[in-house]
């Protein structure tokens, strides 16, 4: 028996109807009560029903049954949340992405759909960061713990030195993978101190041939940030950041580092994603027994596409600069971080001490607000209570404890106001 257009076959020769969806932006699926079929004398649900519900949008929120009211403030490290609209962009395409009768998803990485994607996200990423043309901008795979390794690999041989600040959990790991592949010279630390500070770059003692300066410019777990950056003292050394967690924050002179890096999970996208901004002349002198996936060459030279990169992840990317663009840029995003993190900070300080946060004053994160409460036993009642209140992932990392808010680009002024307001009330019921 053939198929009718409208149909299916499964075993037994059993027609089920297609149900075509009657909008390329509905994605939506609201589960009625399954129908049941009779397969060989048993009965077994078969059928989830797709009703038509495009959202209404306006001014980038959501309206609806199924509307932004329904959505958490969302405080995660990492993956982080995303941008409402960006994800209702990514919505409204996801079935058929302009035309095209695909999905990114489906998309060939090599065809001319994917092709004017990526071309896309590089060139508004260029003109976000105001990157000069003798940088090379590369999407990859494996997140920054992947590039611990890829740097010393393609900047330096085994017995060249490369110079560490660290200032947190992330630059004690580049360290040790560095390691491995190098002579890494630990030039400060501030593990005695609970990684709550940045040193005097006049205090660093920096290896006179160092090939590189290796920093982590935002401390996630500890909430430790760069303000400024070292020099190199060595004329033919450079410097190189792990923007993991602040990139695309803030405006960020790219000239003085020779690579920027970082995983896009935080705040230009969802994870799957490596970013890595290097200076061409610094490219090509990878140590021999370098894996090709990890070489910088292979990479630029087939601008990201050297084999299957992470497609969706990339799109979204993209869709991120753009809505960074749209909001006048990094110097207007830095400006609505600051007032956000300004918020968060006055009110831990203002609690005569019922919250806490470690970090010195001066190299506080805008992007990650570490706090403690007087009384530690309240910590698990606070994320609790929060939580009821549609306040999520609270909780500090498993190796600080505490609490920690990430407060990325897209987490919006009414979040933080939303948290702010609960700290108080939960300070009055518990002082």
């Amino acid at each position: 028996m053939a198929a009718s257009t409208n149909s299916f076959l499964v075993g037994n020769n059993t027609q089920i109807p297609v149900l075509k969806p009657r909008s390329t932006s509905q994605s939506f699926l609201h589960l009625s009560k399954p129908n049941t079929l009779n397969l060989a004398g048993k009965t077994k649900p078969v059928a989830v029903r797709c009703v038509a519900s495009t959202p209404q949008v306006q001014d980038g929120v959501r309206s609806g049954s199924v509307g932004s009211q329904e959505r958490v403030f969302n405080f995660a490290a990492g993956p982080a949340t995303l941008p409402e609209n960006v994800l209702l962009k990514a919505q409204a395409d996801l079935y058929n992405w302009r035309g095209s009768g695909m999905s990114v998803m489906e998309m060939s990485h090599r065809g001319k759909e994917f092709l004017s994607i990526i071309q896309k996200a590089e060139s508004d990423l260029r003109k976000l960061l105001e990157i000069p043309q003798e940088y090379s901008v590369l999407f990859l795979q494996g997140g920054a713990t992947t590039q611990f390794a890829a740097l010393p690999l393609n900047l330096c041989k085994s017995d060249d030195t490369v110079d560490f600040v660290v200032t947190g959990s992330w630059g004690d790991k580049a360290v040790k993978e560095g390691k491995k592949y190098c002579k890494t010279n630990v030039i400060w630390s501030g593990k005695a101190e609970k990684y709550t500070k940045v040193p005097s770059f006049d205090e660093l003692e920096q290896t006179p041939d160092a090939k590189y300066l290796h920093i982590c410019a935002n401390e996630t777990i500890h909430g430790v940030e760069f303000k400024d950056y070292p020099v190199p003292k060595n004329p033919n050394g450079i410097l190189v950041a792990d923007m993991s967690s602040n990139f695309c924050s803030k405006p960020v002179d790219v000239s003085k580092f020779g690579v920027i890096y970082g995983g896009a999970q935080k705040n230009v996208g969802p994870s799957g994603v490596t970013i890595v901004i290097i200076r061409k002349d610094l490219i090509g002198n990878a140590q021999d027994t370098t894996p090709v996936m990890l070489d910088y060459k292979i990479h630029d030279e087939n601008s990201s596409l050297y084999n299957t990169p992470p497609c969706f992840g990339i799109y979204m990317c993209g869709l991120v600069f753009e809505d960074l663009l749209e909001q006048g840029g990094l110097k207007e995003v830095e400006k609505k971080n600051q007032r956000k993190a300004n918020l968060l900070y006055n009110a831990i300080e203002k609690s005569k001490g019922f919250y806490r946060c470690p970090v010195e004053k001066s190299v506080r994160s805008l992007m990650n607000v570490p706090f403690t409460l007087e009384k530690s036993e309240l910590e698990a009642d606070f994320i609790k209570e929060a939580a009821k209140e549609k306040m999520v992932q609270l909780k500090g990392h498993r190796s600080v404890g505490g609490m920690r808010a990430s407060i990325y680009n897209a987490m919006p002024l009414a979040g933080v106001e939303k948290l702010v307001a609960f700290m108080k009330d939960f300070q009055a019921k518990h002082a």
